[in-house]
């Protein structure tokens, strides 16, 4: 299978096509006293996300507390992250950057600033707020359509109903969407590999360059064998080698083989300690075994130490395999 679904110049003209792999929506980083952004630290974790073999990188995503983030600080994230990249060596690596807003005008905003920050890619979330006076599945048409013709950098629908109440994008609206030529693709953090499938399945059968990505690591490997390209997920942040070599050895020796499915097995049991405690426990695992990481800003709580050590317990058998691999770059 190729490794990329787009032409050498990527869907809509991105300099950066996405490729098959494992691509981490990264947290944001404070200062634990004054809460301002540690843009530091943001370099630096984007730099070990690279050398770990990720595929692309996403920022201001629901792990990367876009909501917390003030407009101005938006581009200062993208900025910090594509330099970091660009210094270290990786300026080939794609940086998506999420652009969700409840208005369409506002998310053609977002795309349009992401851009001039040195985003590739938009990923965005479908608006919620209205939604039960919304003319049914025609205004999420309407809205995505509106916005991939007004953006600059290629879209990735972000279907999320947990952080979009009333609204989960189905099957039939994404394989409309597939047809537009500055959508990408697709995130799939409802976790319905059955809608992945159908998706992957129609856009291929229709012809349109058109990636479908799981939302998680803890469903990786049916994700690849309903025809998905890989995945957009928070545990790699505190695990990228793992996350990478699951997808490595799916791609190699098949999603059935035998080191596939236990590779898979860890990953998923440390996905769930991840996916339960979401960015306060991402923080927390990186803390414990990577020395940095800090707090969320407030209303986040900061976890005691009785909750800090379920967590660290939580993923103490993914975190041995993790520090056993190797980086690939």
């Amino acid at each position: 299978m190729s490794p990329s679904a787009f032409s050498t110049n990527g869907n809509g003209g991105s300099a950066r096509p996405l490729t098959r792999g494992i691509y981490v929506p990264t947290v944001a980083f404070f200062n634990d006293e004054t809460e301002e952004l540690d843009t530091k630290t943001i370099g630096r974790h984007a730099v070990r996300l690279a050398k770990a073999g990720v595929a692309g990188i996403a920022v201001q995503g629901s792990n990367g507390e876009a909501v917390h983030l003030l407009h101005e600080e938006r581009a200062v994230v993208t900025q910090t992250t594509r330099q970091a990249l660009d210094t270290a060596g990786f300026a080939h690596l794609p940086l998506i950057v999420g652009c969700g807003a409840q208005s369409t005008f506002e998310a053609i905003r977002l795309c349009a600033d992401a851009a001039a920050a040195g985003g590739d890619y938009a990923l965005v979330l479908p608006p919620s707020y209205y939604c039960g006076l919304f003319d049914g599945a025609a205004t999420v048409l309407d809205f995505f359509a509106t916005v991939a013709d007004a953006s600059p950098i290629p879209l990735l629908v972000y279907n999320y109903p947990g952080a979009t109440p009333g609204v989960d994008i189905n099957s039939d609206v994404l394989t409309a969407l597939a047809k537009h030529p500055n959508i990408a693709g697709c995130k799939f953090t409802c976790g319905n590999t059955g809608k992945l499938g159908r998706v992957a399945a129609a856009a291929k059968a229709a012809g349109d360059d058109f990636l479908c990505f799981s939302g998680s690591a803890d469903f990786t490997l049916p994700a690849l064998a309903a025809g998905g390209a890989g995945v957009i997920g928070g545990l790699g942040n505190v695990a990228p080698r793992a996350c990478v070599r699951v997808f490595d050895v799916a791609e190699k020796d098949g999603v059935m083989s035998q080191e596939a499915v236990r590779l898979q097995d860890i990953v998923a049991r440390g996905d769930w300690v991840a996916i339960q405690t979401g960015v306060v426990g991402v923080k927390v695992a990186l803390n414990e075994y990577a020395g940095y990481g800090g707090f969320s800003r407030r209303p986040l709580p900061r976890p005691d130490a009785v909750k800090t050590k379920t967590i660290a317990d939580g993923l103490k058998e993914l975190m041995e395999l993790e520090n056993s691999l190797p980086d690939k770059a």
